[in-house]
């Protein structure tokens, strides 16, 4: 962006904030660094610095006169809590909550960019980790997005982080997950091979469309068990990746029509409402039912690899670390289970209510009981 760029507000923007204003006008510039500008000074408002709130009236005459200059990433130690799955001299595997970054994104304004993220806890946890990764990404050999859960491996020195390195890289590194999707999936086992790439349109998606900058991106899933409830149909999956594409798990399952529930980039919701029949509603009293989850169904639950040592000619220990759903996917998983029965029973009395009027019979209710399974 050039400096020095004027804009005079038409009639029709009367009404509309400053901020919004500027986005529509300048081409590539976000919100959040509109902002930025005006903070810095570089926004008046027929010769008067402008705030981001201010409402326009028609004519008024706007000078940018520079370029937003975020404050520099960077990574300092806070006292987070960490749920530390594993831990030796070398490495440490680390639980990892939903809704916290790996390390510092352009994704956030501000100082927030460079606080709260698993960087900033293992800096205060650890002190000491590798440096392979660079000054922001200290000890960090791969990444979960942050919306996932699970486990996650930390190099604690640069030997560790080089043999960590080359298991990824080799594909010697097992890491499966599990995965709530839309629908029921139509094969108990499959294998996934699209190459992923950045959508070009939608720059935070990515995509399995065809492009000449897809990387190839190979997952394996199995059902776990499949979910008939009155708030629609359910796949649990378990999901094993070969590779680490971003986004790889969320743009495959979309992929082939299972988007993973709570995942609003790839088609997913994050709020489920009951579905209630005809029948039903005639003799409800209350609203459908809705379930609101702020995350994707989607956890890190295993990882298997053979532990970097010391001695290049040994043979590392054998690994498996496993980490539970979280409650908050767990409750979720146990509210639809509940349901399913509902739904049978509904569909049942729907029967018998049709038949019924058809045949002028009572037709008693079929109701059973079982057990939930649970993971």
């Amino acid at each position: 962006m050039s400096a020095h760029r004027r804009f005079d507000v038409p009639q029709e923007a009367r009404g509309q904030r400053l901020d919004q204003f500027l986005v529509a006008q300048l081409e590539g510039v976000s919100r959040s660094r509109v902002q930025l500008l005006m903070e810095q000074g570089d926004v008046l408002v027929d010769g008067e610095a402008g705030k981001p709130s201010r409402k326009l009236r028609g004519g008024e005459r706007i000078t940018v006169t520079g370029e937003p200059h975020p404050a520099p990433l960077k990574a300092v130690a806070e006292p987070i809590p960490l749920e530390i799955v594993y831990e030796d001299e070398d490495l440490a595997v680390i639980n990892k909550p939903a809704g916290m970054m790996v390390h510092a994104g352009s994704g956030q304004n501000e100082d927030a960019r460079s606080r709260g993220t698993l960087v900033n806890a293992l800096l205060y946890r650890f002190q000491a980790l590798s440096t392979t990764g660079g000054e922001l990404r200290p000890g960090i050999v791969h990444r979960l997005d942050k919306n996932t859960s699970g486990l996650i491996v930390v190099a604690k020195n640069d030997r560790a982080h080089a043999a960590l390195g080359a298991m990824f890289a080799g594909r010697r590194m097992k890491k499966t997950y599990i995965a709530l999707v839309h629908g029921s999936v139509a094969r108990d086992k499959g294998t996934i091979t699209a190459a992923v790439s950045r959508d070009p349109v939608r720059r935070t998606r990515m995509t399995t469309r065809p492009s000449e900058q897809g990387r190839s991106a190979v997952s394996h899933y199995e059902v776990v068990r499949r979910i008939a409830s009155r708030f629609g149909k359910f796949t649990l999956v378990r999901v094993r990746i070969e590779t680490g594409r971003t986004h790889q798990i969320r743009v495959h399952m979309a992929s082939i029509g299972h988007p993973v529930v709570g995942d609003t980039l790839y088609g997913g919701a994050g709020r489920l409402t009951e579905q209630v029949t005809s029948a039903r509603a005639a003799r409800a009293k209350n609203p459908p039912e809705t379930l609101q989850l702020k995350r994707n169904f989607l956890h890190a639950a295993e990882l298997e690899f053979a532990h970097p040592v010391t001695d290049k000619n040994a043979t590392g220990t054998e690994m498996k670390l496993e980490a539970p759903l979280p409650e908050e996917l767990t409750a979720l998983l146990n509210r639809l289970e509940e349901t399913e029965d509902g739904a049978k029973d509904e569909a049942n009395n729907d029967a018998a209510a049709s038949e019924k009027q058809d045949t002028g019979t009572k037709v008693p209710s079929r109701r059973r009981t079982r057990t939930i399974a649970r993971m």
